[in-house]
């Protein structure tokens, strides 16, 4: 062979076997497998990722490496959706240590409430549990609890309706609702409700929060699961807004309520974590088992395709990392799903 032709034939084979080429195959790779239940994922400034698995643990992995025993085990009600989920950590991180997560756990004298905490990470361990909103209402499903601080720098937190609907149009309960607090767990004095840490009102099970760059909240949501079924949501969040549940669900032009930007009508994606690249949003789907592209425009977002149909099987989480490339957490091993036997799994998908 000519040495004329080397180069263009070693510039193929390195094509082919680059893990982050142009083909979806290629695209992809797995960053960690065997976890159980992973629910939350968030990068520390260190590159090293933290994630929450449903049954109480928070782990950390470094350098492509998970570390095999947990940072912090919790005393959580894991049954049916709930359990450990959200995880977000302090803008001061790298500095002060603190991690902040919502669970569910038993109330004394029975049932379920949800909680967010606050926890300390130091010498390899998160401790110094501290409570910052506890006793909202808790159930094995539609408990929200995504956990995401703002460029504002204040602590957003979902809430689901807990299997009560009539609680989401409620201002004297928390469920059903996005929250907003100080690190500290006061309530900030610009909130929409005097005194109050509801930022928004009437939502069913919102399980996704993301910010673009020009500083706009989106959130997802899970529409009505019997008849007629479908109808889950992508909503720009604005304070003090009604999103409607149970009064209305999908696009109904009341104008009592903020419709959503895009519905899934009568298909069912499941929607979990959102998050923004570029002038794009990612959706985690459960039931539609893949991950969702849509193009940011004007005030609106236009589907735009998806990866990952139905070859991870259910999707909880993605996150943006340093690197620029998506993280997404599967979720098939929390009783809805087929595992295999790697799940569940962390891949890193590059767009």
């Amino acid at each position: 062979m000519s040495a004329v032709r080397w180069p263009l034939v070693l510039l193929v084979l390195a094509l082919a076997l680059w893990p982050f080429g142009p083909g979806e195959s290629q695209s992809r790779v797995e960053v960690v497998s065997g976890l159980e239940v992973p629910w939350a994922l968030a990068f520390a400034p260190d590159g090293a990722l933290y994630l929450t698995e449903r049954p109480g643990f928070i782990r950390v992995v470094k350098n492509g490496r998970l570390d095999p025993k947990a940072i912090a085990t919790l005393t959580v009600a894991a049954r049916g959706e709930s359990g450990l989920m959200g995880l977000a950590l302090d803008p001061d991180f790298a500095k002060n240590g603190h991690l902040y997560t919502c669970y569910t756990m038993e109330r004394r004298g029975g049932g379920l409430i949800n909680r967010v905490v606050r926890l300390t990470v130091r010498s390899g361990l998160a401790t110094d549990e501290h409570v910052l909103i506890d006793d909202m209402p808790g159930n094995v499903f539609h408990d929200g609890c995504r956990v995401k601080f703002g460029p504002d720098g204040k602590l957003y937190v979902t809430m689901g309706d807990a299997g009560q609907d009539r609680l989401a149009q409620r201002l004297d309960s928390l469920a059903g609702k996005i929250l907003r607090i100080n690190a500290d767990g006061s309530v900030p004095a610009d909130n929409p409700f005097q005194g109050s840490p509801i930022w928004t009102l009437g939502h069913r099970n919102p399980q996704g929060l993301a910010w673009d760059d020009r500083g706009r909240l989106f959130e997802s949501e899970h529409g009505p699961s019997g008849f007629p079924g479908g109808h889950d949501e992508i909503n720009l969040i604005q304070p003090g807004k009604n999103y409607g549940w149970p009064e209305v669900y999908g696009k109904r032009g009341d104008p009592r309520f903020v419709d959503p930007l895009i519905e899934s009508g009568r298909d069912t994606w499941a929607p979990s974590g959102i998050a923004i690249l570029g002038d794009h949003l990612y959706v985690a789907a459960l039931r539609g088992k893949r991950l969702l592209r849509m193009r940011l425009s004007g005030d609106g977002v236009v589907a735009d395709g998806d990866w990952l149909k139905g070859t991870h099987g259910r999707l909880r989480e993605v996150v943006v990392g340093p690197d620029g490339a998506l993280y997404v957490a599967t979720s098939n091993r929390d009783g809805r799903g087929s595992p295999a036997s790697e799940d569940d799994r962390i891949l890193r998908v590059w767009p």
